[in-house]
């Protein structure tokens, strides 16, 4: 790939996820494009913001997204399983979004002058927030638009509009400016990939989310804090859309699942795609276990510094389960919260 390779951002954006959507792409000083759909999904309209980008430029490209789902499938050669194997998945379900996917991996396949990167939504980044607007504001119009000039605020629409269930504000009385506004309940504990689509993991889901809806109704500004990890977070974050409650996924260091089976990778950049806001703690990412295991370590005290309230889920056997569930109540405790920590255990099913 040339130096002079053209840069190109793209986002996605759906009102209800799913819901009415809308892509955009925008070069920088340059053309900029916008579009609708009126039943999509926001997975689908990040991938398609990029399709359309890569086919109106066939020079050198980089397309730099905030997506980690469409990133890392480029980065990761994600689709080269999936055409081997009849575009099925690693677990041999059908891929998501095949339609869309069809249409642009012959470009990753076929054009050496393409890379994509990847860059933090609603980061300061002036183009992400261009491209974040354009898109936003086509979801809501119900129709695109296009300029050859960069757009003008009028074409751009309202500043950090909402997202996927709404963008949280950062909080500029918090200790953290990276802390969402409103009460903050974390879900933590059990860590098992094992959960996911288990009788037992259904069952959390379906508790998480009568809790998660009880609480709504005594804080409307109720966020759910979740690290996403396989097991108690995840389902978190699970319990969350089914509560049609906003979640924040609170990550450690860039790219946590760097290593991660293609199947379990797609299912966490889905879920970071989902949350209105996705806080990187660490600048980089640590080089070895020991490393990483501190990483999680800290971002579990930044949690337990910033949330209101936690639920903390437990088989009553696992010993670092046990220990998360004890050092969250005495946060709280620390700060007279100790009637906001919810045990959540294991049913035996």
């Amino acid at each position: 790939m040339s130096a002079g390779a053209r840069h190109v951002y793209t986002d996605g954006a759906c009102r209800g996820n799913p819901g009415p959507g809308g892509w955009a792409w925008a070069e920088p000083g340059g053309e900029w494009a916008s579009g609708a759909d009126a039943a999509t999904t926001n997975q689908r309209m990040e991938i398609t913001a990029a399709l359309r980008a890569a086919e109106r430029f066939d020079d050198d490209l980089v397309i730099v997204s905030d997506s980690t789902y469409v990133v890392h499938c480029w980065r990761d050669r994600w689709w080269e399983g999936w055409m081997r194997r009849g575009w099925r998945n690693a677990s041999k379900q059908p891929v998501a979004n095949r339609d869309l996917w069809e249409q642009l991996v012959p470009h990753f396949r076929d054009r050496p002058g393409l890379r994509l990167e990847w860059v933090k939504g609603h980061s300061g980044d002036e183009m992400n927030d261009v491209v974040d607007r354009l898109a936003v504001r086509a979801a809501a119009t119900g129709r695109g638009e296009s300029g050859g000039t960069p757009p003008t605020e009028d074409q751009l629409g309202e500043p950090h509009a909402p997202r996927g269930g709404g963008v949280v504000a950062a909080d500029p009385t918090a200790r953290d400016g990276r802390v969402p506004e409103g009460w903050r309940l974390a879900v933590v504990g059990l860590r098992s990939a094992a959960l996911a689509g288990s009788p037992a993991g259904a069952f959390l889901v379906d508790r998480l989310a009568q809790i998660l809806t009880a609480q709504a109704e005594l804080h409307p500004d109720l966020v759910v804090l979740t690290g996403l990890r396989p097991g108690a977070e995840e389902l978190g974050a699970r319990a969350a859309v089914a509560a049609d409650v906003p979640y924040v996924a609170v990550l450690p260091y860039p790219d946590p699942t760097a290593g991660w089976p293609e199947v379990e990778a797609a299912g966490f950049a889905r879920l970071c795609d989902e949350a209105v806001r996705t806080v990187v703690l660490e600048r980089t990412r640590p080089a070895d276990v020991a490393g990483r295991q501190g990483a999680l370590a800290r971002r579990d005290g930044w949690l337990r510094s910033v949330c209101d309230s936690v639920i903390a889920v437990s088989d009553g056997i696992d010993a670092d389960a046990e220990l998360v569930r004890d050092r969250f109540e005495r946060a709280l405790a620390q700060r007279g919260r100790e009637g906001e920590v919810w045990h959540l255990d294991l049913p035996e099913v």
